[in-house]
């Protein structure tokens, strides 16, 4: 009897061992899941200064054929910078993007996008909005403060010297707004 008292114990230990064997297994398997997904989950391409490049979505160029999406902003009318007169511009702005997908996010950002237009005509004069090269420094100055709010930082072409420090620490961003187009432009 103490034989098969034995011969009944033994199978019972060893299927406790099995399934501790088999727990053990499948965490393992886990485990080493996890860790291949996380090693082949996409990296960001790294430039050469070791940076990460932007993610796609701010790179979108837009494919020949496909006609331009446009984003039509409302109306500004600011008072402008002019110190010895009270002068005031009334602009229609509307911005040329690469794609819808961008366009929607655009819209998302409208609000910070709008302060930050009101605040760059704000601070000019009516002599700089009257030159066509101020205009030109404008829509520069707009598409850049357009792009802020989405955590995207364009260079200033017009400043030599930033610029040069700025491309050593930054990498070159492609704007997703292709053209700042101006549809009313009054000067009073």
């Amino acid at each position: 009897m103490a034989t098969a008292a034995a011969g009944d114990a033994a199978p019972a230990g060893g299927g406790k061992k099995k399934l501790v064997i088999i727990v053990v297994a499948v965490l393992v398997l886990a485990l080493v899941g996890v860790a291949a997904l996380l090693l082949l989950k996409k990296k960001p391409a790294e430039d050469e200064d070791g940076e990460a490049a932007a993610p796609a979505a701010h790179q979108a160029e837009v494919k020949p054929g496909t006609p331009p999406v446009f984003v039509p902003l409302e109306p500004f009318t600011v008072n402008l910078a002019d110190k010895d007169v009270d002068r005031f511009a009334q602009i229609g702005i509307t911005l040329e993007v690469a794609d819808a997908k961008f366009a929607e996010q655009l819209k998302l950002y409208m609000p910070a996008i709008r302060s930050n237009v009101l605040m760059v005509l704000s601070h000019k004069t009516s002599v700089e909005l009257l030159t066509l090269e101020g205009k030109e420094q404008l829509a520069r100055d707009i598409m850049r403060e357009s792009l802020r709010p989405m955590g995207i930082e364009i260079d200033d072409e017009d400043d030599e010297d930033t610029t040069k420090k700025k491309r050593k620490k930054k990498r070159n961003v492609v704007s997703p707004i292709s053209n700042v187009l101006f549809s009313s432009f009054i000067v009073q």
